[in-house]
C-alpha cells in the first residue's frame, strides 16, 4: 500500500464531504464501495479514499494498492472535483446592529463555540465587542486601501505670534504609547496621552527576555525591583517544534530550545499602570475612554481633536509633536500609506486561563514559544504559543501569518471559533472545567519593506511608532518586543529632535527602528503565508519551517537566540541558508510557488541591500559611531540637523545590522529645552522647512 495523495479540503464540515464522496462523487472508471470515513475504487488494484477531521478542517488521503491503470488521470479528475464542490472559502462576518441585540445574540448563529465560551469570560460581552470593531475596523482599511479615511489635515493659521503649545509630545494609543511616554516624560518633556480604552486594559499579554527588557532600566523608567514586581513568571526553557507527521525525511526536525526567548511573562495590566504612574509623576497626563479623531498639522504646531466616549464632548488641544501609537487600526498609518499601509499580518486570538487542566498537560516552568498540531488549515498555518503567567494561569495564543487581501483581510471571529473549538486537540483539556481569566486578541501587522525609506512613519511634526510603524519581527515578537528593543534609538533621536525642533517630515523619518537584517528574513514569514485562492500541499508550510529550525537546532543556543531576536549577521544569515538549502533542495521550489517572482524580486532586492549595509558597517561601525561622539560638543550645537542625521546612521549601521554592541554607551539626561530654560528660543525660531502635502 502507497499514499498517492494528501490534500486538505477546506470545510470544517467532514460529514459533508464523506456524503460527497458516496452519492456525489462518480468514477469514471472502477467499481466504487462505500466506507464509514470514505470510498474505495477497485480497478484491478485499488484505490482506498479517506479523511478525518482536525484543526476544523478536513483531510484527505488516498493509498494505492496494487497495479491502477490511467492513476494519473483519475486523480487528476477527482482533485478538480473535489475542488469544484468544496472551495476556499472566506467568510466575512454579519453585519450587526447592537442597538436592537447584545453581540451574543448577534453572533451566536455564526460563531457558538465563540459565544458559549465568551460568556464565561469576565468582561467578556466588551470584549468580544472590541473584537468585532477590531475586524471591522481592519476590513475596512484593508477592502478600501484607495480612499482611507482623512484624519492628517495642512492648515496654516497665519498667526505670527502663536500661543505656546500645552504639551511637547500627544500620545495616541496606550498600550505600547505609554512606555515611549513614560520616558520622554521623564526626561522633562511635557507629555499627554489619549487612549480609547479605559486606560490599563490589555487585550494581550506580553513577554521578554531580561536582557531585552534591560533596555528600560537603563533608560530609567524601571529599577530593577520594580521590573522584578511585574514578571508574572520567569520560565526554563522555550519550545520550538512544527508538526512533521507528513513531511518527507529531509524536513523533519528536532526540538529547539531558546531558553533566553520570551521567557518572561509580564503582568501587562500591572505593567502600564506602573508605566502611568511613571508618567503623572513626571507631571503628563493621561485622557482614557477618549477617541482621537483628526490631527490639524500648521508651521508651529499640531491640533488635536478627540471625543470623550462617555460625555461625548469633544476635546482639542495642541503640541509640538503627534505620536501615533494607535496600531493596526490607525488611521493616521493608513492614510500615510494608502493603499500599502501593510504586507502581511498576522491575526492573533487566545486566553489566560486560571485553572482547570489536569495534572501534567503542561509544566509551568515551560513554554512553547511556536508550535503547530496539524497542517494548513483552510488556507491557514495555524501556530500555537503557550506562556506559563502567574501562578496555574497559562497564556495562549493561535495565530497566522497572512497577505493581506481584500478578497481575505484575515478574521479573529474565525479564528476565535477554531481556537474554542481545537484547543482539547493542542493541549488536553475538558473545555468546560477551564477558569477563564481574560481574552487576548488583536491584528499584528508587518510591512516588507525594500529599504530604510520603504515606508512612511513620519509627517511634518507627526511620527508613528510600535504596530502603527509596522516595526515587526517576522517570527515571534509583536511591537512590543520590537519597541522595547530599540528604545533607547528611537528615545535618543527624538529627544534630538525635538531639543533642536527637528520636527519636520524629512527628520522625524530619520527616527525609525529599520533593521536591514530584519527586512531580509521576512522571506520567513512570506513561507508561512498561503496565497489567497491557492491550494497547496498540506504540509509544505511545515515542512518549510522545519527545516529552518532544524538547522538553527543545530547551531550554538547564541546563534538561535540572536536569529530569533533580530541579532542576525550577514555571514551567519548566508551561512544558516546554505546549510537550509543542502538540507532540503525542494525550498527554492516552494518558495518561488508561494512568494512568486514578484516578491522573489523584492527580496532580491533587500538581499542585496542587506549586503551593502553589511559592507557599509564592517567599514565603517568600527570608528564613526566613536568619532562621531567624541564631536557632540561642538557638532551638535553648530550643525544639529547633521548630528541627528549622523546619530541615525550609527545607529542604522550598529542596530540595523544586529551589532548594538557597538554603539557607544550614552546617558540620556533631563534636558533644559524641555523644562523651559531656552523654551522661548524655540517657540520664537522660525520652523524646519518641510513639505506639507499629506499624501
Amino acid at each position: 500500500m502507497k499514499e498517492i495523495l494528501y490534500l486538505e479540503v477546506p470545510t470544517p464540515d467532514t460529514n459533508a464531504v464523506i456524503q460527497w464522496l458516496h452519492t456525489g462523487y462518480s468514477s469514471k472508471s472502477g467499481e466504487k464501495s462505500l466506507t464509514p470515513a470514505g470510498i474505495r475504487l477497485t480497478l484491478g488494484g485499488e484505490l482506498s479514499i479517506f479523511v478525518w477531521s482536525v484543526q476544523r478542517s478536513t483531510y484527505l488521503k488516498v493509498f494505492r494498492t496494487g497495479a491502477v491503470p490511467g492513476e494519473k488521470q483519475i486523480l487528476n479528475q477527482f482533485v478538480e472535483a473535489i475542488r469544484s464542490q468544496f472551495p476556499n472559502l472566506y467568510p466575512e462576518p454579519p453585519q450587526i446592529d447592537l442597538s436592537q441585540q447584545s453581540i451574543f445574540d448577534a453572533l451566536a448563529a455564526y460563531y457558538p463555540k465563540t459565544v458559549e465560551f465568551f460568556k464565561k469570560i469576565p468582561n467578556g460581552e466588551y470584549d468580544l465587542n472590541r473584537v468585532y470593531w477590531w475586524e471591522q475596523r481592519w476590513r475596512e482599511g484593508v477592502q478600501t486601501p484607495q480612499t482611507p479615511r482623512q484624519v492628517v489635515f495642512v492648515t496654516d493659521n497665519g498667526d505670527t505670534t502663536p500661543t505656546k503649545p500645552a504639551f511637547d509630545l500627544i500620545y495616541v494609543g496606550g498600550a505600547l504609547g505609554i512606555v515611549h511616554a513614560a520616558v520622554m516624560a521623564k526626561l522633562g518633556y511635557r507629555v499627554l496621552l489619549i487612549e480609547r480604552m479605559p486606560f490599563g486594559r490589555m487585550n494581550r499579554e506580553w513577554n521578554i527576555s531580561r536582557s531585552e527588557f534591560q533596555s528600560l532600566i537603563d533608560l530609567g523608567l524601571f529599577t530593577i525591583a520594580e521590573f522584578d514586581r511585574v514578571i508574572a513568571n520567569e520560565y526554563v526553557d522555550g519550545f520550538h517544534k512544527f508538526f512533521d507527521a507528513n513531511n518527507p525525511p529531509q524536513a523533519k526536525a528536532k526540538i529547539l530550545h531558546t531558553p533566553t526567548v520570551l521567557n518572561i511573562a509580564i503582568d501587562a495590566e500591572r505593567f502600564l499602570k506602573l508605566c502611568g504612574e511613571k508618567l503623572r509623576e513626571a507631571g503628563g497626563e493621561v485622557w482614557d475612554e477618549t477617541e482621537f479623531q483628526r490631527a490639524d498639522i500648521s508651521p508651529n504646531q499640531v491640533t488635536i481633536n478627540a471625543t470623550h466616549l462617555p460625555t461625548q464632548q469633544e476635546r482639542r488641544i495642541t503640541g509640538r509633536l503627534l505620536v501615533d501609537a494607535m496600531g493596526t487600526a490607525s488611521p493616521i498609518a493608513w492614510q500615510l500609506n494608502g493603499g500599502r499601509a501593510f504586507d502581511s499580518v498576522c491575526p492573533t486570538v487566545g486566553a489566560v486561563i486560571s485553572e482547570g487542566f489536569d495534572q501534567g498537560v503542561w509544566d509551568s516552568h515551560y513554554g512553547d514559544v511556536l508550535n503547530s498540531h496539524g497542517d494548513i488549515s483552510r488556507g491557514r498555518q495555524l501556530i500555537w504559543e503557550l506562556f506559563p503567567a502567574e501562578e496555574k494561569e497559562l497564556t495562549f495564543y493561535l495565530f497566522h501569518y497572512h497577505q493581506v487581501h481584500p478578497e481575505n483581510p484575515g478574521s479573529l471571529l474565525e479564528m476565535y471559533e477554531d481556537f474554542f473549538t481545537i484547543l482539547p486537540e493542542y493541549r488536553r483539556c475538558d473545555m468546560e472545567k477551564l477558569v477563564w481569566k481574560k481574552a487576548t486578541f488583536g491584528y499584528i501587522p508587518g510591512h516588507f519593506s525594500t529599504n530604510s525609506r520603504d515606508r512612511t512613519i513620519a509627517f511634518d511634526r507627526l511620527i508613528a511608532i510600535g504596530d502603527a510603524a509596522s516595526l515587526q519581527s517576522p517570527l515571534v515578537f509583536t511591537g512590543f518586543g520590537s519597541l522595547v528593543r530599540n528604545l533607547s534609538r528611537l528615545t535618543h533621536l527624538l529627544d534630538v529632535a525635538l531639543k533642536h525642533d527637528l520636527l519636520s517630515k524629512r527628520s522625524l523619518n530619520a527616527i525609525r527602528a529599520y533593521q536591514s537584517n530584519v527586512s531580509v528574513t521576512w522571506m520567513f514569514s512570506k513561507g508561512m503565508m498561503v496565497p489567497t485562492g491557492k491550494s497547496l500541499p498540506p504540509q509544505q508550510v511545515n515542512s518549510m519551517l522545519n527545516t529552518f529550525f532544524d538547522v538553527l537546532a543545530d547551531q550554538p543556543p547564541e546563534v538561535a537566540d540572536a536569529f530569533i531576536k533580530d541579532r542576525v549577521t550577514w555571514t551567519r544569515f548566508n551561512a544558516m541558508a546554505i546549510v537550509a538549502a543542502l538540507k532540503n533542495p525542494s525550498l527554492l521550489l516552494w518558495i518561488w510557488q508561494m512568494a512568486g517572482p514578484r516578491d522573489l524580486l523584492r527580496w532580491t532586492g533587500n538581499y542585496l541591500n542587506f549586503g551593502l549595509n553589511a559592507l557599509i558597517s564592517w567599514i565603517l561601525s568600527g570608528w564613526f559611531p566613536k568619532v562621531l561622539f567624541q564631536s557632540q560638543p561642538w557638532l551638535e550645537s553648530r550643525f544639529p540637523a547633521i548630528w541627528l542625521w549622523g546619530l541615525s546612521q550609527s545607529y542604522a549601521m550598529t542596530y540595523g545590522m544586529g551589532k548594538p554592541q557597538m554603539m557607544p554607551k550614552f546617558k540620556l539626561m533631563r534636558s533644559i529645552y524641555a523644562i523651559g530654560v531656552n523654551r522661548s528660543r524655540l517657540d520664537n525660531r522660525e520652523p524646519e522647512a518641510g513639505n506639507h502635502q499629506v499624501s
